[in-house]
């Protein structure tokens, strides 16, 4: 499955907002578009937030973001 990497500026998270995406990475959730967070990389002071999804394409990828997301890059990775 391709994987994406992409940016959110000045995202400020909510404690709650973290803990559901901890808890959807631990249990691998997968949501209807198919896309599956894989880690979450984040500034606890609010300066961005960056993602690291699995998903069937870039497309996917916008509508798990409800289009909230800056571009998406198709990366690989050594594992």
């Amino acid at each position: 499955m391709p994987k994406f990497i992409d940016f959110h500026p000045n995202w400020q998270l909510k404690p709650e907002t973290v803990a559901r995406l901890r808890e959807d990475v631990r249990t691998g959730r997968v949501d209807e578009f198919g896309v599956r967070q894989l880690e979450f990389f984040y500034s606890p002071d609010g300066k961005g937030a960056y993602c690291l999804l699995e998903g069937p394409d870039e497309e996917a990828v916008r509508k798990h973001h409800g289009g909230r997301c800056g571009d998406s890059l198709r990366v690989e990775s050594l594992l």
